[in-house]
């Protein structure tokens, strides 16, 4: 994966911390991703697939501790999917979902302010 996130979605290059301004399209970007981690059954989705035993997780493994529908955990998947935050690979019928590091990481990045990041690299 090039960068942070899909081509659709990448992550901008200059963090909104960083004492200068974000471009506007740069923080549309950002906040779209943000957007997606922004509700609390994604937000679950994300904690569970990262929690599970192998880092990946399948609709009918998700479905049930949400206690929401399939189609709704399906919708939910998708927009974290768009958002360059998880991966899916199909395996026959089944699709499994596993979280995308670099996405985490640079979301992560972008909104760790330049002088905590300073004293994280010093350590």
């Amino acid at each position: 994966m090039e960068g942070v996130g899909t081509a659709k979605t990448a992550m901008p290059a200059t963090s909104p911390l960083a004492g200068e301004p974000i471009e506007r399209a740069d923080a549309e970007r950002l906040a779209g991703v943000l957007k997606a981690i922004a509700d609390p059954a994604r937000l679950q989705l994300l904690s569970l697939i990262q929690s599970a035993p192998e880092g990946e997780a399948s609709v009918s493994d998700l479905t049930p501790p949400l206690d929401l529908s399939q189609p709704t955990v399906s919708h939910h998947l998708r927009i974290l999917t768009e958002a360059g935050l998880l991966e899916r690979e199909k395996r026959g019928v089944w699709a499994y979902y596993r979280l995308v590091p670099s996405t985490i990481a640079g979301i992560a990045e972008l909104l760790t302010p330049p002088r905590k990041r300073a004293t994280k690299r010093a350590r």
